[in-house]
């Protein structure tokens, strides 16, 4: 599809990203990508704004991947959405019966009407030819805007939590024997907080994360009733022509208001035995995955164990490049190395087979992949985790974290990492720490 183009000069930057925002706030077909100006290399865009549907796909189960290549060869357009992590039940004998209460499509993509690309001091507006006109008249309303004010949640969210601390101990000592038998190297674990009858803002919910926990993936995605608040500091997959990274987070350690103390964090992460261990681990495995669709030669570790500081911890990632074979879609490179591997742990198919065991919220978008495709087939997607998950109709909100189980592990410091983790979430919504966070039996 031809779009029709037109870039302008933005004299405040800051204040015209706050007033797409609030112009986005007008459709029910929303995905609004920020990298937060967080210095990762290899991205194309500083902010993307896609609103309106021309065409969309929604698949519940089965068919998702060939649904979501039929759609982009009849579009031929940009392509935005997710993929939730139990499309996995399509490239393995897998299934998942655990507890939704979310009930998100596994599969939503939509072609945009108005599509705007944000870099430096400059954006671009791609609209459809027959809408080339709607170009002046948005950007104008969108620069004349009044910026509302903050509608700051009037009752705090009352979390739960899906698994009990006992619980969530047990099954990491369990899930450990399984890795001392050798059946498995390393998995990883997470749970669900929640709450039934919740009423949110998420556009505020979203604005009150990213300050918060600004982050090189964050997202705000909303289709109809559904919606994602994500402050993901992780990549899956990235595509520019041939050329692909993915950059793995295996290894967190918390921030210190204190120099010293932080600093000292920081330097217990990069030499820390264990993290380490997970890191290589999964870096292993996406190599292995990519190297299924990779030209010959092409996979590479382009840096191992890199150290990120981010607002609420630092991260220890990888980054793992590959050039995909000429005659393979776009979509072949995901579908091989989908669900990506910090989600799930090594070997793949046995660390998935445990997680439906062990956990007892199903995932959904928790862990699978938020972010679009290009018309000639480059595409971005993050991680979705940090993420806040809500369903308007259903009044249910929710967010899930975890962690890599390793033999190193101990179960009592693998269930702080989760609560660090998800620290930013329940300050959002609960307005309080997770030490206050009732378990829910």
């Amino acid at each position: 599809m031809n779009r029709f183009t037109k870039t302008f000069e933005l004299e405040d930057k800051k204040l015209f990203l706050r007033q797409l925002f609030q112009w986005a706030e007008g459709f029910d077909t929303v995905l609004w990508l920020d990298s937060n100006q967080y210095p990762l290399k290899e991205s194309k865009y500083e902010v993307i704004l896609a609103v309106g549907a021309l065409s969309e796909i929604s698949v519940q189960s089965g068919t998702g991947f060939q649904k979501l290549q039929e759609f982009q060869e009849q579009i031929q357009d940009w392509c935005f959405g997710y993929l939730s992590y139990d499309l996995k039940n399509e490239l393995f004998d897998l299934s998942s019966s655990n507890a939704d209460g979310l009930n998100f499509p596994d599969l939503w993509f939509f072609q945009p009407e108005k599509l705007l690309l944000v870099n430096g001091n400059a954006v671009s507006l791609h609209y459809p030819q027959i809408q080339a006109e709607a170009i002046f008249e948005d950007i104008n309303a969108i620069t004349c805007s009044v910026l509302s004010p903050s509608n700051q949640l009037t009752q705090a969210v009352q979390l739960k939590a899906r698994m009990t601390k006992e619980d969530y101990l047990n099954k990491v000592k369990a899930l450990k024997s399984h890795i001392q038998k050798g059946d498995i190297y390393e998995v990883n674990f997470c749970m669900e907080w929640f709450q039934e009858g919740a009423t949110i803002d998420p556009s505020e919910v979203f604005s009150q994360l990213n300050q918060l926990s600004a982050a090189p993936f964050s997202c705000f995605l909303r289709n109809k009733d559904w919606y994602a608040m994500s402050a993901s500091p992780e990549r899956y997959l990235m595509k520019k022509g041939q050329y692909m990274i993915s950059q793995p987070i295996k290894g967190t350690s918390r921030r210190f208001a204190d120099e010293t103390l932080d600093q000292a964090s920081k330097h217990h992460l990069i030499n820390s035995a264990k993290e380490r261990s997970e890191n290589v681990m999964i870096v292993d495995l996406v190599r292995n995955d990519l190297s299924k669709v990779a030209q010959k030669g092409s996979v590479a570790v382009k840096e191992l164990f890199g150290v990120y500081s981010f607002q609420q911890v630092h991260h220890m990632i990888s980054t793992i490049s590959a050039d995909l074979k000429e005659d393979l879609p776009a979509l072949e490179a995901i579908k091989a190395s989908f669900p990506m591997g910090s989600m799930t742990g090594a070997p793949k198919l046995r660390a998935m087979q445990l997680i439906e065991n062990f956990e007892v919220s199903k995932r959904g978008l928790y862990s699978g992949a938020i972010g679009y495709f290009e018309p000639n087939g480059d595409f971005d997607f993050n991680v979705a985790i940090r993420t806040i998950l809500y369903n308007r109709s259903e009044q249910f909100v929710s967010y899930s974290v975890g962690s890599a189980i390793t033999t190193a592990s101990e179960a009592e410091s693998e269930y702080e990492e989760c609560l660090l983790k998800a620290n930013a979430l329940s300050r959002v919504l609960a307005q309080d720490d997770l030490t206050k966070v009732v378990s829910h039996d």
